[in-house]
């Protein structure tokens, strides 16, 4: 697998949001079933893009996008959170959630705390998240 994590160009926005949409769009509805509801609004993508220190990034495989993240990086204390990652839709469990995950630790190495939330009925982010990325849960609601 040829893999790389790249900060995304205005010029991939749309299709950056499009694809993060749609898988968590599916998500939710692999659980919960068809909705007309937007489970991830553009409005909330753009806030976290829209925030200060935030790196929107790309992940590429074999010249194929593949998924992507938010994160927002505070310069000062070092405390970050990871506000958005997504696996395109067709794309999960093979391993590119925990790759973008640790090229993401790799690119920021003095980060002191990270933090980030994820839906509770979604369990293959929970287990990434904590069994394999390490993070804590914290907070249940």
């Amino acid at each position: 697998m040829n893999f790389s994590l790249v900060k995304i160009k205005k010029s991939d926005l749309a299709e950056f949001k499009k694809d993060m949409q749609k898988a968590f769009q599916k998500g939710f509805e692999d659980k919960f079933g068809k909705t007309e509801n937007t489970i991830l609004p553009e409005k909330d993508i753009d806030k976290s893009l829209d925030a200060k220190g935030s790196i929107a990034y790309k992940a590429i495989v074999d010249g194929e996008t593949v998924g992507g993240a938010v994160v927002v990086i505070d310069e000062n204390s070092q405390h970050n959170h990871l506000d958005l990652l997504y696996v395109k839709y067709g794309m999960q469990s093979k391993g590119i959630g925990k790759t973008i995950w640790y090229e993401i630790e790799k690119l920021h190495p003095k980060t002191k705390i990270w933090e980030t939330f994820t839906p509770y009925f979604d369990r293959r982010n929970i287990h990434l998240y904590v069994n394999v990325c390490g993070f804590h849960i914290v907070e249940f609601f």
